[in-house]
């Protein structure tokens, strides 16, 4: 009756969250509730879950507010724009340079953590750049979400932060067992680009082969050049800090080489971060607080789906649903399979992606994944791992994505010809990071 109750509080999570018709937060928080209740549950047990629940995610929560509000002020400061200005003009308009230059911007770009904030700064510096050379804005899309979902590895990142509240684990431990990983992905990435860099230009030379290409080039750097002048303005010019962009940079790679150290809590490495870069780039307190005010919100989001995924577990796990419906699914499944169900989830991330919304793929499947490999001897690590690294790849290209869609607007194309063009680069891409993630230990078998 248990496991019955467990599998349809699940499958309704699920369902409510790819519908889009309630908040992660109400879907998470609610159904539980409601699924312990008929389980014959008083509100005092229900709320004795809640506590532990909470209790093991608050750390993570901590970490994610602080982490999001540090690289937003780095954003604001204008810490990255030299680098990716840097990488726009060292392309000096060679496709292949271009393809790769997008993976390394964009992987800058992303180092808060956000796919919208990813998106604003590379597509209005890049599209010109794509149009000019006439190579297709889709893989300028599949590029950079390709970046993005590998940069995403990090410990601020959704997919490590969700896997950290189920796991009850720090979310900097389980980023450092994936590092290697991390570098291996942006190596394989960077060939792709040359790959599909030449294939794009082979592309072109088919579709405009009386055309004289260095004009165009000289075109498009001066096109692209123009949008890097001009976007400065936009993101409000006031806030960046050009002369203190070499000390952000230091303590930017100060907080992370703390992360990777791990003698202190990621969420105290990133209160020490705000609080020094704060009065460090704004010492006016009205415009620190209004920093703090810009990115809050992104902050306060990401660490209330936590707390809501916290609730969910401690009910779940303290009702023993998990347990019930993973022993049940052991006597069901073929029992070739159940050993490697790890493995076989994450082979199908990506398509996974196309079906069930972040939340529904971590929170609804994992758990209950976990649960059954560990029977078998997998750790649960090895397990969330084998999920992570076969659907991170495809999280821009997911319609579940809010940022894909604003991406998508940007550079308005439309979203079933981007899933044609880049799907299948990124499931293949993706099942290659497991295959390798296996052969050097991080996923066991």
């Amino acid at each position: 009756m248990l496991s019955l109750i467990g599998l349809i509080t699940i499958v309704t999570i699920v369902l409510l969250l790819i519908s889009g018709k309630v908040s992660p937060i109400v879907a998470l928080i609610v159904v539980p509730i409601i699924g312990a209740l008929v389980a014959g549950f008083n509100p005092v047990e229900i709320g004795a879950f809640f506590e532990v629940g909470i209790d093991s995610v608050f750390g993570i929560v901590i970490m994610f507010i602080f982490a999001i509000l540090f690289f937003g002020i780095m954003q604001d400061t204008g810490m990255f724009d030299p680098m990716i200005t840097k990488m726009v003009s060292v392309s000096r308009g060679n496709i292949i340079a271009v393809a790769v230059g997008t993976v390394i911007v964009a992987a800058i770009a992303h180092l808060d953590g956000s796919g919208a904030s990813t998106f604003l700064i590379t597509i209005p510096a890049l599209l010109p750049l794509y149009k000019r050379l006439k190579m297709s804005p889709y893989l300028l899309l599949l590029l950079i979400g390709m970046s993005a979902s590998i940069m995403n590895m990090v410990p601020w990142g959704g997919p490590v932060g969700r896997t950290s509240a189920i796991l009850g684990m720090d979310p900097t431990e389980i980023w450092r067992q994936l590092i290697p990983i991390q570098i291996i992905s942006f190596v394989l990435l960077i060939g792709l680009a040359i790959l599909l860099g030449f294939r794009e230009k082979r592309r072109i030379k088919k579709t405009a082969p009386q055309e004289s290409t260095l004009p165009v080039e000289e075109e498009a750097m001066e096109e692209a050049a123009a949008s890097l002048e001009a976007e400065p303005l936009e993101k409000d010019n006031s806030l960046t800090r050009p002369k203190l962009l070499w000390v952000n940079l230091l303590l930017t790679l100060g907080v992370i080489s703390v992360l990777v150290w791990g003698g202190i809590p990621a969420g105290f490495a990133f209160m020490i971060g705000v609080s020094i870069a704060l009065p460090l780039n704004y010492p006016n307190v009205g415009d620190q607080m209004a920093r703090i005010k810009e990115h809050s919100p992104n902050a306060l989001l990401m660490a209330a789906i936590i707390l809501a995924a916290g609730s969910f577990l401690g009910i779940l796990e303290g009702t023993l649903m998990l347990d019930a419906l993973a022993e049940d699914l052991v006597t069901i499944l073929p029992a070739f399979i159940i050993p490697y169900l790890h493995i076989v989830i994450g082979v199908f991330g990506v398509p996974f992606d196309l079906l069930l919304s972040t939340d529904a793929y971590y929170f609804a499947l994992l758990p209950i994944v976990e649960g059954v490999v560990t029977s078998y001897g997998v750790s649960s690590i090895s397990a969330a791992f084998a999920m992570i690294i076969g659907n991170v790849i495809g999280t821009f290209v997911s319609p579940f994505s809010p940022a894909l869609w604003l991406a998508l607007g940007m550079a308005g194309l439309e979203m079933g010809k981007h899933i044609r063009y880049s799907f299948f680069w990124m499931w293949g891409f993706s099942v290659l990071l497991l295959f390798i993630a296996i052969l050097i230990g991080v996923v066991t078998v």
